[in-house]
């Protein structure tokens, strides 16, 4: 059947691949070692460029450096050759991705870093080629086939160029001492940056009152604010502000059955209740509620609220 026939195609794709990528980890040797120590050296940029689908390659690995504590961006070798070289500055480190190295819109722009002192780190299957031949250091990539039926687009070496881009890019993140904090900081928009954020930041956001009554409130009062501050809860305050207790609806309704109703907040509240300190970060704070199966805690400092952490606006968020 032809379907059988296309997922077996589908399955060797993949097959010479990884077989691609087994030749590049055996080949991995003191040259990446290199590579680093260039770019450790810089207290600029490291400029990527390539062209056609090297290029593309290329943006996603200047992409990850910068994501990752070093500076870096792409650079068309053609928009270099028309005014863009001068973008590469004394102290930038160039790291440019020719398969074959033979590439003829990278000629000017090595030319240009070989005449300007500007290192320059080739990625390509041919040491002797004009790339491998203009570059301090050659990240060496194995001669494989492409797997392309034709022999032709290709796929099995520019996985290995982003396979060499990523162990180059981990590598730098290692001698950094790069850490999730410093991830999640580079990744504010995204659910393990903004996990990473503390409590402070993120009520600090959020200018909403903070729905509180004081300890001598009536219960009525109390159903009032809880209704009017749509988190399902209060903040019990004592005469100096700071937070002696919480009402949520689970406890109205406790009252409710307990024919309490007639008392006031004091009467009804969870004294003590679990609170969350400005500088913890989000994801344990996330954990702690939901280990606990809390919907909400206040963020407290110096004893007063000055927020609130809601488990359903995380989860609307996509903090959860």
């Amino acid at each position: 059947m032809k379907t059988e026939s296309e997922i077996e195609l589908a399955r060797n794709v993949i097959r010479i691949e990884r077989d691609a990528l087994e030749k590049l980890e055996a080949g991995i040797d003191e040259t990446i070692i290199r590579a680093a120590d260039l770019v450790m050296a810089t207290d600029r940029y490291v400029i990527v460029a390539g062209v056609g689908k090297s290029g593309h390659i290329g943006q996603k690995i200047a992409a990850s450096l910068a994501s990752t504590g070093t500076p870096s961006f792409f650079l068309h070798p053609t928009e270099a050759s028309h005014g863009d070289l001068g973008m590469i500055v004394p102290g930038s480190v160039l790291l440019a991705i020719s398969y074959s190295g033979e590439s003829r819109e990278m000629v000017d722009l090595l030319r240009y870093c070989r005449g300007n002192a500007i290192p320059v780190i080739g990625m390509t299957r041919a040491p002797d080629s004009t790339l491998g031949r203009l570059s301090d250091v050659v990240l060496h990539m194995p001669t494989v086939a492409e797997a392309c039926p034709n022999g032709l687009a290709p796929t099995s070496s520019t996985t290995m160029a982003l396979a060499l881009g990523d162990a180059l890019t981990i590598l730098l993140m290692d001698r950094r001492g790069f850490s999730r904090e410093d991830f999640g900081s580079r990744h504010p928009g995204g659910k393990l940056g903004r996990s990473l954020q503390t409590a402070g930041d993120y009520v600090s956001d959020r200018r909403d009152d903070i729905p509180s009554v004081s300890t001598d409130a009536n219960v009525q009062e109390v159903i009032l604010a809880v209704s009017e501050g749509r988190k399902g809860c209060v903040a019990v305050l004592g005469n100096d502000g700071r937070i002696v207790g919480m009402v949520t609806d689970g406890d109205l309704r406790r009252a409710m059955l307990a024919g309490k109703l007639d008392g006031d907040a004091a009467s009804v509240m969870t004294p003590g209740p679990r609170t969350v300190a400005p500088n913890e970060r989000l994801a344990t704070v996330i954990k702690r509620l939901s280990d606990n199966r809390i919907s909400n805690a206040f963020v407290v400092e110096d004893g007063r609220p000055i927020g609130i952490v809601d488990m359903k606006d995380l989860l609307a968020e996509g903090y959860v």
